[in-house]
């Protein structure tokens, strides 16, 4: 099983009424659940912790979980509100507005952290969930407990419009990267977390060095390069598709990688160690497959296997 551990939130969407007004429409949405139903509708076993509202969105959030088959066992239930983000889209990129203060998904307690099941070969983390306390010492403690046990899968996803102590996210991050395997990073997020002039390459190879045994960038349009042992470098293409948003990409991508991953057998320390060019290859080129899907539907959309035909 690969359990996803991060942020459960409402996608406030914008639509048009009945009257041709401007509206929002609320979407179960959040990166790391964005990841988990991706995963759960590829046919990977898949699990979910995160903070998660018995208000009317949290029972939104929940049923999201089990139509797309995740199991919610180890999810903290808490009266606290859920977390809204408005979106804004722009030439089919997206811009977030969140409302997070003292919500059911923030307001977990790194001394509270939960069992994970025996058969998880895999932990994701990423996401706002990585910023705000106390949630993100919950988070980035539960992966340092985990590791050398389960592969550890990051994916920063920053929203800087977020962060109020740039220092300590940073050293946050620092600590998390030091504990990853796999570590998933846009070229914008490569260019905050390594600033200055070097080239992608060697960026990526810095954070290689820091102790991932397979870093990957992804590019938008212009497709996705993975790192990985001393000097291995793949790189894939972006499915060629019709954009309706981006909402979502990055974390159907990540959910396609661990989907392929996983049914390699390579969600293990010892095989991530000697993984070859063509299996990161594999693995990349489904993660840009399900995405080119997500990014053609609007909202946060993943496809379910039986829409990939013979993958």
């Amino acid at each position: 099983m690969i359990i996803c551990c991060g942020e459960a939130l409402i996608d406030m969407i914008p639509s048009v009424d009945a009257a041709g007004k401007d509206a929002f429409t609320p979407h179960a949405g959040g990166a790391v659940f964005n990841t988990a139903v991706a995963l759960g509708r590829l046919g990977a076993p898949v699990g979910f912790v995160s903070g998660i509202s018995t208000d009317l969105f949290g029972d939104m959030l929940r049923q999201g979980l089990t139509d797309s088959n995740v199991d919610t066992a180890n999810v903290v239930m808490s009266d606290r509100r859920t977390t809204l983000a408005f979106v804004t889209l722009r030439n089919g990129q997206a811009s977030y507005l969140f409302f997070d203060e003292n919500s059911a998904g923030r307001m977990l307690d790194a001394k509270d952290l939960p069992a994970i099941p025996d058969a998880t070969t895999a932990l994701y983390l990423g996401g706002i969930s990585l910023i705000n306390l106390p949630a993100a010492d919950f988070y980035v403690a539960l992966a340092m407990r985990e590791a050398g046990r389960r592969v550890i899968m990051a994916d920063p996803n920053i929203r800087m419009n977020f962060v109020t102590d740039e220092t300590a996210y940073r050293a946050r991050l620092e600590r998390l990267i030091a504990h990853t395997n796999i570590l998933k990073v846009s070229d914008e997020d490569l260019d905050w977390i390594v600033p200055g002039p070097l080239s992608m390459l060697e960026k990526a190879d810095m954070l290689l060095n820091d102790g991932p045994q397979l870093v990957i960038v992804t590019r938008g349009s212009q497709g996705a390069t993975g790192l990985f042992g001393t000097d291995g470098v793949v790189e894939v293409p972006a499915q060629s598709t019709t954009v309706a948003d981006t909402v979502g990409a990055g974390d159907t991508f990540n959910a396609g990688v661990l989907a392929r991953l996983s049914e390699q057998g390579l969600l293990s320390t010892d095989a991530l160690q000697n993984i070859t060019g063509e299996q990161v290859a594999s693995a990349l080129a489904m993660g840009a497959r399900v995405a080119g899907i997500t990014v053609s539907r609007h909202g946060a959309n993943p496809p379910w296997a039986h829409e990939l035909g013979g993958a």
